[in-house]
């Protein structure tokens, strides 16, 4: 078995980039919530950053089978983990005080690592079906590893949180549509593609024609959705998990916002929320959730 720790080291530096990890709109850093739990929640985002760019970062010379092969080597270190054995890959020690306390099962984090191994065979989705099947394995744990952070991870809540972070990705895919293209994946369903009369050619364009814009606009109405269907997990939640997921949702609905402020048309960049929108939406869930 090759050594995980020296694998992963040649794809990222040994590290997981941080300065990116502060970068991104990803509600755990919030300063509101407790040290502790911050701490825990940024120990999982680690986690998931770093099992993404081991599947997905762009490095010269790194083949879809090396890409495997490290991923495989970092599931035999959770696996360590989990066995109790001492582990030695920066992520999981930090990583180890969180499944401790928190008592987070495996299952949902070598789901992630999953969605990565499909990443190296799989670029392209048929049906919708096919591609909530995967944010299943990509998507999904992060909202029930987060949810177990706050000990409230009892199955109708996760039913809840998967609706979530399912249009979260999709959303994200919609906001990265031009990126996912110039590395050779597609998360659009081609159905829907096929559907709106959009060809691969329209996606690699300096900005969307009006059949793309039609496609991502369909989507992101989909994603709204789904964003509305769980919802309802705040008033299943209490105290700073209610706040935390809050922003989850916040960040999502400011996201479809800014989507349809670019005229639904990511292609020159990813439309990002503003502050403002966000706190709005997370104040206005809040209002709902209590009321």
């Amino acid at each position: 078995m090759s050594d995980v720790t020296t694998d992963t080291a040649a794809l990222t530096g040994g590290h997981v980039p941080l300065e990116r990890a502060r970068a991104e709109n990803f509600p755990v850093a919030l300063r509101i919530l407790p040290r502790i739990t911050r701490r825990h929640l940024f120990a999982l985002y680690r986690y998931a950053r770093f099992v993404d760019d081991l599947g997905d970062e762009p490095i010269a010379g790194v083949t879809a089978a090396d890409r495997t092969a490290m991923l495989d080597a970092f599931e035999a270190e959770v696996h360590r983990l989990y066995d109790g054995q001492r582990v030695r890959h920066p992520v999981l020690c930090a990583l180890a005080p969180t499944v401790e306390a928190c008592r987070l099962p495996a299952g949902p984090l070598l789901r992630l690592i999953e969605a990565n191994r499909v990443d190296q065979v799989v670029t392209r989705y048929a049906t919708v079906e096919e591609l909530v099947r995967y944010c299943s394995l990509s998507a999904d744990p992060v909202g029930e590893l987060v949810l177990h952070v706050f000990g409230q991870a009892d199955p109708a809540r996760v039913v809840l949180s998967d609706r979530v972070c399912t249009a979260l990705q999709v959303v994200e895919h919609l906001q990265d549509i031009a990126e996912d293209h110039r590395r050779g994946r597609v998360y659009l369903p081609a159905a829907d593609l096929d559907r709106f009369g959009v060809r691969d050619t329209d996606l690699a364009a300096a900005t969307a024609n009006s059949a793309l814009r039609a496609v991502v606009r369909f989507e992101a109405g989909r994603a709204k959705a789904w964003l509305d269907a769980g919802a309802p997990l705040l008033t299943a939640l209490h105290g700073w998990a209610r706040v935390a997921v809050g922003g989850y949702l916040a960040g999502g609905y400011a996201t479809l916002k800014a989507l349809r402020r670019s005229g639904y048309d990511p292609l020159p960049g990813p439309p990002r929320p503003r502050r403002r929108d966000i706190a709005a939406s997370w104040l206005a869930a809040m209002v709902r959730s209590t009321g």
